[in-house]
């Protein structure tokens, strides 16, 4: 029997066109492929500004699901998140965000519940706004920038060529990792989807 209580689902990431294709917007990127692959034949788009957010209202699986893609800028990504989660009653444990993680090497997936921030400004905000840990994360790896490089830039600044061509799989298998937690648990998802290395994952749930 489905839970009462909807999910929330949030991609992070900054809004305007400027920034669309960084590194830094992929979490972005993941939930517009979930809608994509979710969104009923025919029906008109979905998307609609509520919360300083685009927010979508889909159904998987007998399962309310809200789409979130806060409009604030990375840093201050828990003002939309707190308000349609309180406004929806969705308790945190059914929060998932899909974010960037510079942590692990490009391409490689991890779906994680609670935990700190590990300086990602976005989850720094919503679990000072939210005073909880306890949501789900999906991390999305992009790599970090050489001994050298600026990390700020790094994350604002677009895939190159060579994991370009390979970022549609990669948000493909994040988008299918977000159902997995929402249908299977967050164990299953963990176990079908944590991965040492950037090789593909199962498609669990297209």
């Amino acid at each position: 029997m489905a839970d009462a209580s909807p999910w929330l689902l949030v991609g992070l990431g900054n809004p305007g066109r400027e920034y669309a294709h960084n590194r830094h917007n992929v979490g972005f990127m993941v939930v517009d492929r979930w809608v994509d692959r979710h969104l009923t034949p025919g029906v008109g788009s979905p998307w609609r500004e509520k919360f300083h957010a685009r927010m979508a209202l889909l159904n998987l699986r007998g399962q309310r699901v809200i789409v979130v893609q806060p409009q604030t800028y990375m840093n201050r990504s828990g003002k939309s998140v707190v308000a349609a989660a309180q406004f929806h009653r969705v308790p945190p444990q059914q929060i998932v965000v899909v974010h960037d993680e510079l942590d692990f090497e490009f391409g490689r997936l991890a779906v994680k519940k609670g935990g700190g921030h590990g300086g990602h400004n976005g989850l720094r905000d919503i679990i000072g706004l939210s005073g909880s840990r306890d949501f789900v994360r999906i991390r999305v790896g992009i790599g970090r920038p050489s001994s050298e490089g600026n990390v700020s830039k790094w994350v604002l600044a677009d895939f190159d060529e060579h994991d370009g061509a390979q970022l549609p799989d990669v948000v493909e298998r994040a988008q299918q990792a977000a159902s997995a937690v929402i249908i299977d648990g967050v164990k299953a998802a963990m176990n079908a989807f944590n991965q040492s290395s950037s090789s593909s994952g199962p498609a669990v749930i297209a």
